[in-house]
């Protein structure tokens, strides 16, 4: 088993943004869902944990086979590390096998027919394999994801960071994509930072919720959704009557549905005879826990 340990990870940018307030993590073996708000500062922290940018403050540990400083020992990292970062360029005139190959060396795999055959198998479980001579530059965004994916886990590595993997993917793509990190999700340690409950809801065991760069919440889904039962109340308003409710009562979301505006609203009793409770799910974590630290 394998932990990562963040403790008082603060950071300033030179432009006055506070990224990250004292933020404290435990992240043990298996899919870890970091869910926040564009902004929030879940970029900060991937890029920080990956060893691309150093805190003003903190320490992250990481604890398995041996114990790694992360600040400190970053090539001992970079051994062990996958990264699929938020904006994933590739070479649109070169091939996947040949990229993909090319990374392999880069990762150290020096031997040409283990080369060969980590970067087949790597094709495979993607299931990029059909298309491996094709030039990036005519991938999908899915496929390009996926490929993404490849390089990740060359080198076999024991900590994964995807960063926003989702964002802009079909429904489809999304499902195949998210299929591939259930996957790879066991004996190592994953971090899925998105803004998107769904695929945290679909993937992860432990979470963390973070916003204006500090953590908020800390739980695995199920308990968090079994702490709201009995909570979570439904109403159908018109879209004008938004402001008397949200005034009136502890709206935490609110969604369009055939033209009309559906609210959920958090509340330890029926909040009057026209709500019907509804049985709450990772979004009613997400948004109540927004609301509380608005």
């Amino acid at each position: 088993m394998m932990l990562l340990s963040i403790k008082n990870l603060s950071k300033t940018y030179t432009n006055g943004v506070q990224a990250l307030k004292d933020v404290s993590l435990n992240i043990p073996t298996g899919m870890f869902g970091l869910l926040g708000p564009n902004g929030a500062g879940k970029s900060t922290l991937m890029r920080t944990i990956a060893t691309l940018q150093e805190p003003d403050a903190g320490t992250i540990h990481l604890f398995g086979e041996q114990r790694i400083e992360v600040i400190r020992e970053k090539n001992e990292v970079r051994k062990i590390l996958g990264y699929l970062p938020q904006e994933f360029g590739v070479y649109p005139k070169i091939s996947a096998e040949a990229l993909l190959d090319h990374f392999a060396v880069l990762k150290g795999i020096s031997n040409r027919k283990e080369r060969k055959e980590i970067v087949e198998a790597l094709l495979v479980q993607t299931n990029l394999y059909e298309n491996r001579q094709k030039n990036l530059g005519t991938f999908s965004g899915g496929m390009k994801q996926r490929f993404g994916i490849a390089q990740a886990l060359l080198g076999n590595p024991k900590l994964i960071i995807v960063d926003e993997p989702t964002a802009g993917l079909d429904p489809a793509e999304r499902n195949r994509f998210l299929n591939l990190l259930a996957e790879i999700g066991e004996n190592r340690i994953v971090i899925l930072s998105t803004h998107i409950v769904e695929d945290v809801s679909n993937l992860c065991s432990q979470m963390a919720i973070i916003a204006k760069g500090e953590v908020l919440l800390t739980c695995e889904p199920i308990k968090a959704i079994e702490e709201l039962n009995g909570k979570i109340w439904q109403k159908t308003i018109a879209k004008n009557e938004m402001k008397d409710y949200r005034n009136n009562f502890t709206v935490i979301s609110s969604t369009l549905f055939a033209g009309e505006t559906i609210i959920h609203v958090f509340s330890e009793n029926q909040p009057d005879a026209s709500f019907e409770q509804v049985v709450p799910d990772l979004e009613d974590v997400y948004f109540s826990t927004l609301l509380k630290a608005a």
